[in-house]
């Protein structure tokens, strides 16, 4: 018996997303055809012109205009921000710096301050407890 390996492949709008690109904005091929996983590795080792392009510029899709702003994905949505973003219009609203940009990135750190708090605590706790005898 022989064993066939068969290359892994997967639709563009999981590359995009393994990538951080906005998949609308890629070029027309990367968008009707599949990707392998060798070619995916190709393209974030060695990234072709128009994907450097895109990861400096944009349009830059959700959780990456979320993670350039500082918020959640959520935070984006409760501003009023539900399309993609160039980098151009990050930076805008970075220096405009609005009210809703303000309590999301408030919240956001609480969140992180919690997640902490929350591991530590546990990492204490597994400090104290007693080992189970063997």
């Amino acid at each position: 018996m022989t064993s066939h390996q068969t290359t892994q492949t997967m639709k563009p709008a999981t590359a995009a997303k393994k990538l951080g690109v906005y998949l609308e904005a890629t070029p027309t091929e990367f968008q009707e055809g599949v990707v392998s996983r060798s070619e995916l590795n190709a393209l974030q080792t060695d990234p072709p012109e128009w994907l450097q392009e895109l990861r400096r510029t944009g349009p830059h899709p959700r959780p990456v205009v979320a993670a350039k702003l500082g918020v959640s994905i959520a935070g984006l949505a409760r501003g009023g921000v539900t399309e993609p973003l160039t980098t151009e219009q990050i930076e805008a609203l970075k220096n405009e710096l609005p009210e809703w940009l303000q309590k999301e990135r408030a919240t956001q750190a609480e969140v992180r301050k919690e997640t902490v708090r929350i591991k530590e605590k546990k990492a204490e706790q597994g400090e104290q407890s007693p080992r189970p005898r063997s």
